[in-house]
């Protein structure tokens, strides 16, 4: 079996736009935390302020990425059956994900000190019921995040003549939204599959 690549030299690259990024998500309600970035409860109906699509994007592609490297590794150290099948629908996931949004040349923020916390926590951990709880506590805080964001940027952003980009932006947060959502869900009973 090969052993699955968890160097990730974007992540160390381009930082360019995270500060405008971080003070519209700081503005917003919003913090910077597990997975490169969190939400606080309730952030989506707090946004005051509308994020472009690029916001959007870079709100996105950390956490995905970040997901994609700790999903590679429960898909080999995961030992309850449920956070193994959802540690491999999660790489596949994440890997569209990531791929579509280089494609669309967003640019990868580096990691927060709270991600380097979490990959350090989740690749530290040895496989087994301490494992599945870090990794599946850890994607289901990032899928709270990722499903608030793209929640407020569909509410919040609506303009009168959207570009190309900002009309590919809702596209991509309509459709994200749905798996973010479910992932969500996915997530907490997985959790209390695990805490029973």
């Amino acid at each position: 079996m090969n052993k699955p690549d968890l160097t990730i030299p974007e992540l160390a690259a381009e930082p360019n736009g995270r500060r405008t990024f971080l003070g519209k998500v700081t503005a917003a309600g919003l913090s910077v935390g597990l997975l490169g970035v969190s939400v606080s409860a309730g952030a989506a109906g707090m946004m005051k302020t509308g994020l472009t699509e690029k916001d959007f994007r870079m709100g996105v592609i950390g956490p995905a990425t970040l997901s994609r490297i700790v999903s590679q590794l429960a898909v080999l150290r995961a030992t309850q059956a449920n956070t193994r099948e959802f540690a491999r629908f999660e790489l596949r996931e994440a890997i569209a994900v990531t791929t579509v949004l280089r494609e669309l040349k967003t640019p990868t923020p580096p990691m927060d000190a709270k991600a380097k916390e979490t990959l350090a926590k989740i690749q530290g951990t040895a496989p087994g019921h301490d494992f599945d709880v870090a990794y599946i506590s850890a994607q289901h805080e990032n899928h709270v995040f990722l499903r608030d964001l793209a929640t407020a940027y569909l509410k919040n952003t609506t303009p009168s003549e959207p570009t190309f980009a900002e009309q590919q932006g809702r596209h991509l947060a309509t459709l994200a939204l749905n798996q973010f959502t479910e992932h969500v869900e996915l997530t907490a009973r997985i959790l209390r599959e695990l805490q029973g």
